[in-house]
């Protein structure tokens, strides 16, 4: 910076701040068991990341998520790689595509849910939106099967895609070019939008323009160094030769590496931030009820959106509580009326028992005077008799006193 004065030196402040920083790319490779999505990804960045073999027999789709700080010279990147695990191995592959979607998805209402805090911490936090979705598209040198054309259509608005043609050795080129071609077309009679390289800067419009007539690109991926002449290169051996992973006229290798890191990565980041991201956060607000105008299509700010939904929220809580009021006083009254029908129920069986139990008394009474007075006639029968039989004894003694 010596000798420039002024803001010219804005740039450079820029610059040194984002080296301070760091910076984050984030991955999603999507492509069928197999198709070399770790080894392209190795490659890409020249690192081994170790992963271990997948098998064929998952039943539904997963996503392995592995983030890795790697450095070039004083740079730092922040990576992110998300692979597809089990991807086209079912037997049903109608929903081989959500967990992407969810995924994709669950990270902008993630990003969504920081914007909307009070107090935000972007730099803090870690941005896991996905960037850019390395499509791996089976060599099969024909047309794209249903599964790739159903995926690539549900997360085109979502994610910037790139296709790639994988393990591209297997196909010849005259057979590769015509493959290229039918997925080309195969995509736009499809309607489904790929990730086009930006033509609008001067500086990288004309390569740019160019890469975009070699999509798909067809790669192949290896970090076994093999011997060529004098030089040392990455590639792969054959019985007939060597396939070098970084010679142009072997595979379109190079061109994706300097196309998605050396040229376009901002703009990738770019995109997902004003296009896609900008997509989701805009469909969000809007089944949220938020607006920028209202219903006389006069612009309204935030605040008032927020007041307006505010008043309706307390109008309806205020409807809910009355309602429920009212049905909490139906109800009283309801049970009101139920206790005293019952009360009334057991007033009356009271009552006709309480006769009952007079009936049964009256008559108990009637039966214990007729008793007493049975008591009362046996009683004097007895005196009487007794009375009868003593005289019958005082007359018999004078009757045999009179004989003697």
């Amino acid at each position: 910076m010596f000798g420039h004065f002024g803001f010219e030196c804005l740039p450079h402040q820029l610059v040194n701040k984002s080296i301070q920083q760091g910076f984050s790319f984030n991955v999603l490779c999507v492509g069928e068991t197999g198709i070399g999505k770790t080894t392209l990804i190795d490659t890409l960045f020249n690192i081994n990341l170790k992963e271990k073999k997948s098998s064929h027999f998952y039943t539904t789709v997963g996503l392995n998520i592995q983030t890795y700080q790697l450095q070039e010279s004083n740079v730092q990147l922040k990576l992110t790689v998300v692979e597809t695990v089990g991807y086209g191995d079912q037997m049903n592959k109608e929903g081989s595509y959500q967990p992407i979607v969810d995924y994709i998805d669950a990270q902008f209402e993630d990003y969504l849910q920081e914007e909307l805090k009070i107090r935000r911490s972007f730099i803090e936090s870690h941005d896991s939106r996905i960037h850019v979705c390395l499509y791996f598209i089976s060599p099969t040198g024909h047309t794209l099967k249903s599964i790739d054309l159903v995926t690539m259509k549900n997360i085109d608005s979502k994610v910037n895609i790139i296709p790639l043609i994988a393990k591209a050795d297997t196909i010849s080129k005259s057979d590769l070019q015509k493959f290229k071609c039918r997925i080309m077309s195969e995509l736009l009679n499809n309607d489904i939008q790929i990730y086009q390289f930006p033509i609008d800067d001067e500086t990288t419009a004309q390569v740019n323009a160019s890469m975009n007539g070699y999509l798909p690109f067809a790669v192949v991926g290896s970090m076994d160094e093999v011997k060529v002449g004098k030089r040392i290169v990455r590639g792969r051996q054959y019985p007939w030769g060597v396939l070098q992973v970084e010679n142009e006229n072997h595979c379109d290798f190079v061109k994706l590496r300097d196309m998605l890191l050396c040229t376009n990565m901002e703009d990738l980041k770019d995109q997902t931030h004003i296009r896609h991201y900008e997509r989701y956060r805009n469909l969000k607000l809007h089944k949220m009820g938020f607006s920028d105008v209202g219903p006389d299509n006069q612009p309204v700010s935030f605040q008032e959106i927020y007041e307006a939904k505010k008043q309706k929220f307390y109008d309806q809580c205020v409807r809910e509580e009355d309602e429920l009021k009212q049905k909490f006083m139906q109800r009283i009254k309801e049970k009101e009326r139920t206790l005293k029908e019952g009360e009334k129920e057991l007033k009356d069986k009271f009552e006709h028992l309480k006769r009952l139990l007079l009936e049964k008394t009256r008559k108990l009474e009637q039966d214990r005077r007729q008793l007493e007075e049975e008591i009362i006639d046996f009683y004097k029968r007895k005196v009487a008799s007794e009375t009868l039989q003593t005289q019958a004894y005082i007359n018999m003694k004078k009757e045999k006193e009179r004989k003697k």
